[in-house]
């Protein structure tokens, strides 16, 4: 079983493929389980196996052509780069024709910080999988996407402790027809999040996102400003379901919302981990009576008026 918890959309059945210093027989025959995960950390196996070897391995050994999902957890060192997997992943792409989800720095917190994570251009997965349906990545460090329309993608995840402003801009850019969740922890500007509101604008108007459903821009020191605009924004309307949690959420943000466009034909609202008083958040739940209003983990300002978000470092 894979131990981190990137994802909701995954199967809960996940085969782990074992390092060298895991193995204890070799296989029969190819395993045909279609959901893997790969973690290989140089330090338990004193580097006796390097990740292009694993990999290889991993092509010998299972039958590739049946996986749909597959959970890159740690690609040798929780330090290196994801460039490596990328690169392997894309270039025996032929292997893969039933894939559908690829998760992507699914490391445990016990083993590396959201912030040490080290991604790369991930580009390159959307290019070489055209029938993908989920995208997942854990870490923004080094992280890139650039713009390019996907017909088949359908959940889009971004967890971080900072997403780069150019990442936000080119997820914008991208023409997703088939996208129905979208989500986005856009963290903070010292672990390298400066997206600004401006930037989000293209996603609010919901002009390359004909399907989406599920907006989540979380996790933000600008919560208040992204409330604001998600106030007015053309692509709620279509919405089942939006978040705002996890980060900065004052009275000044729940008050933009609750001024703004009817938000009562949401299925959820997810709110939680914010900084709102117990009268707003009164007037939240009242507002919206026939809404799945999560309102928990409210936080109090504390020494200093201190305010944070829910996942930086």
């Amino acid at each position: 079983m894979t131990r981190g918890g990137l994802s909701r959309f995954r199967t809960p059945e996940v085969e782990q493929f074992p390092c060298l210093a895991d193995v204890e027989e070799e296989a029969e025959e190819p395993s045909r389980a279609e959901a893997w995960s790969l973690w290989l950390n140089e330090y338990y196996d004193d580097g006796e196996e390097p990740f292009a070897d694993y990999f290889a391995r991993f092509l010998d050994e299972v039958d590739t052509t049946v996986i749909r999902q597959l959970i890159f957890e740690l690609w040798g060192s929780p330090h290196a780069s994801s460039e490596e997997a990328v690169r392997l992943l894309t270039g025996a792409a032929d292997r893969f024709p039933a894939l559908r989800l690829v998760a992507l720095g699914d490391i445990p917190a016990d083993e590396c910080e959201i912030s040490w994570i080290e991604q790369s251009d991930v580009t390159p997965l959307l290019e070489a999988f055209p029938r993908l349906e989920a995208l997942e990545v854990r870490g923004g460090d080094k992280l890139v996407l650039r713009p390019v329309r996907h017909e088949s993608l359908r959940v889009l995840r971004f967890e971080s402790g900072g997403l780069p402003g150019h990442v936000v801009r080119a997820t914008g850019a991208c023409d997703l027809p088939a996208l129905e969740h979208l989500e986005m922890w856009l963290g903070v500007e010292r672990y390298g999040g400066d997206a600004t509101a401006a930037d989000l604008e293209p996603i609010l108007s919901g002009e390359r996102l004909p399907a989406l459903r599920h907006l989540g821009l979380q996790d933000s020191a600008m919560q208040d400003e992204i409330a604001a605009a998600v106030a007015t924004a053309p692509v709620v309307a279509r919405l089942e379901s939006l978040a705002l949690s996890m980060g900065v959420l004052t009275d000044e943000g729940a008050e933009a919302l609750l001024s703004g466009q009817p938000l009562t034909h949401l299925k959820r609202l997810d709110l939680h981990h914010h900084f709102l008083s117990d009268a707003m958040t009164e007037r939240v739940r009242a507002a919206l009576p026939g809404v799945e209003v999560d309102l928990s983990d409210g936080r109090r300002e504390g020494r200093d008026d201190w305010r944070y978000v829910a996942v930086a470092e």
